[in-house]
């Protein structure tokens, strides 16, 4: 199933759904991607600069990173297709409308957008509210 790439379609059938855990982004200069597998991160990206990863808070704490800024993560619970256009600049644009920062990660089966914890049930308000307009 390669998923939905109409973004009315999208839009509308799109149920944003909180995670309750928080999450932290990292990034490690020297650690590997497998030394990294046992924090049990929800994303791992390989850049220039090193790893990145988004940790569970709790597994953060084991490496000593739990200050870092906290992020709650809603996913779109909707099968989008990798080649939709437009879902990640209508995400974008209604979160900042509201002055709330969007790291969207895109998986196979849903995007996830990581938002400030302290704005995590503005924005899924906001996610919902979005889902009634188109």
């Amino acid at each position: 199933m390669s998923g939905e790439t109409n973004l009315k379609e999208l839009i509308s059938h799109m149920r944003p759904m909180l995670d309750p855990e928080p999450y932290v982004f990292c990034t490690f200069a020297s650690k590997s991607l497998n030394e990294l597998t046992e924090y049990n991160p929800v994303g791992l990206f390989s850049e220039t600069e090193g790893l990145t990863a988004i940790l569970p808070v709790q597994q953060a704490r084991e490496l000593g990173l739990a200050d870092a800024e906290w992020f709650r993560r809603i996913t779109l619970t909707v099968h989008s297709s990798l080649a939709a256009v437009g879902l990640t600049a209508a995400i974008s644009a209604a979160l900042a409308s509201k002055g709330i920062s969007a790291n969207v990660v895109a998986a196979y089966f849903h995007d996830h957008v990581f938002v400030p914890e302290e704005k995590a049930e503005q924005a899924l308000e906001t996610l919902r509210k979005l889902t009634q307009i188109s």
